[in-house]
C-alpha cells in the first residue's frame, strides 16, 4: 500500500470554513495522470493538487492540478495553496521568493510573512483575451438572467478559459441566480472552464465583488476562484479599465456560498502582469492510503 502525506487547507482566507478547499497530495511522483484523476474524482473539491519533485533546476517544485473531470495547466487557488503546503511539508526551503512549476510554465511566487501570518503571492500565465461575439453575449445574457452587450463580455484564456463579464455593479453580481444548465451547455461548447461575473463594490473592505459558475465540471459556483480573478485583473489592464479599481485591489468572493473570501490582485501597469494572493489555513493533515 502506498502512502502519501495528505493536507487540506482553505485558501484565501484567514480562518478555516472559509475560501476554498484544496485537497494537497505530497510526494506525488509515483501516480500517474489517470490515477490522479480517480483521485480529485475521489475528494470531490474544485480541484486537488499534487506537489512533485521538479523537472528543471530553475523550479523548486512542480504541481499537477486536477478538477472532479480534467486537468489544468494552471489554476489560482491551487497554485497558492500548494505553494503554502509546499512550505508547510517542508519540501522547499521556506524563502521570500519561490518558482513553481505546472503545465503552464514556471511561475513566480512572493512569500510574505511567516506561520498564521504568511501569505502566497503567484504570478498568473498571461492571459490571452478576446471579445466575445454577440451570439455568445446574447447566450450569457439568458443564462446569466441580465442584459449584456458585447463589449462587456470576454473569452479569457491563462490557463484556463474563461467566459467574463463585466456586470458594472456588486449588487447586480450579489443578486445572480443563474441557469446552471444553461451555463453548463454553453461552457462545454466554447471548452471554457466557467462564466466569471464581475462589479464594483459601493463599500466594505473589498473593491470588487466576484462570483465563478463551473457546472460543466461539477462546480456550480466555485468559492473563491484565483485564475477567474486573475484573468478580471488582466481584462481590466487590456480595457484600460484600471482606475476603477486601481493596480492593486482586494476581491471579495464566496459570500453566496458562505465562504467569504479574499483575493489580492495586483497587475503590473506597465507589463500587464497579474498576481493573485491571499492566506491559507490548514484544516486536515493526515496520510493518504492508496491500495
Amino acid at each position: 500500500m502506498a502512502t502519501f502525506e495528505f493536507l487540506q487547507l482553505d485558501v484565501f482566507a484567514s480562518r478555516l470554513l472559509e475560501g476554498n478547499p484544496l485537497a494537497v497530495v505530497v510526494g506525488a511522483d509515483a501516480l500517474d495522470g489517470p490515477t490522479m484523476q480517480r483521485i480529485a474524482r475521489w475528494t470531490n473539491l474544485s480541484e486537488t493538487a499534487f506537489l512533485l519533485r521538479p523537472s528543471t533546476p530553475d523550479a523548486d517544485y512542480r504541481v499537477r492540478i486536477f478538477t472532479p473531470r480534467q486537468e489544468l495547466p494552471f489554476a489560482g487557488h491551487p497554485s497558492v495553496g500548494s505553494a503554502y503546503a509546499a512550505i508547510e511539508a517542508g519540501c522547499v526551503p521556506v524563502q521570500s521568493t519561490l518558482v513553481q512549476e505546472c503545465a503552464a510554465g514556471l511561475l513566480p511566487v512572493a512569500v510574505q510573512g511567516s506561520g498564521a501570518t504568511r501569505t502566497i503571492h503567484v504570478q498568473a500565465p498571461p492571459a490571452r483575451i478576446d471579445r466575445a461575439d454577440a451570439s455568445l453575449a446574447a447566450s450569457l445574457a439568458d443564462a446569466l438572467g441580465v442584459g449584456l452587450s458585447a463589449t462587456a463580455v470576454h473569452s479569457i484564456d491563462n490557463g484556463p478559459l474563461w467566459l467574463v463579464c463585466d456586470l458594472g455593479q456588486a449588487r447586480t453580481v450579489r443578486a445572480l441566480a443563474p441557469d446552471l444548465s444553461a451555463i453548463a451547455t454553453l461552457c462545454l461548447a466554447r471548452g471554457a472552464i466557467g462564466v466569471s461575473v464581475f462589479g464594483a463594490e459601493a463599500s466594505g473592505d473589498a473593491a470588487m465583488a466576484v462570483r465563478a459558475f463551473c457546472p460543466a465540471d461539477g462546480i456550480p459556483e466555485d468559492p473563491v476562484t484565483g485564475s477567474a480573478n486573475a484573468a478580471i485583473g488582466a481584462l481590466l489592464h487590456h480595457t484600460g479599465d484600471l482606475a476603477r479599481y486601481g493596480h492593486r485591489y482586494v476581491a471579495s468572493q464566496g459570500r453566496e456560498v458562505g465562504r467569504d473570501g479574499r483575493v489580492a490582485v495586483g497587475i503590473d501597469e506597465a507589463s500587464g502582469a497579474v498576481s493573485i494572493g491571499g492566506q491559507c489555513v490548514v484544516g486536515v493533515r493526515g496520510t493518504f492510503a492508496l491500495d
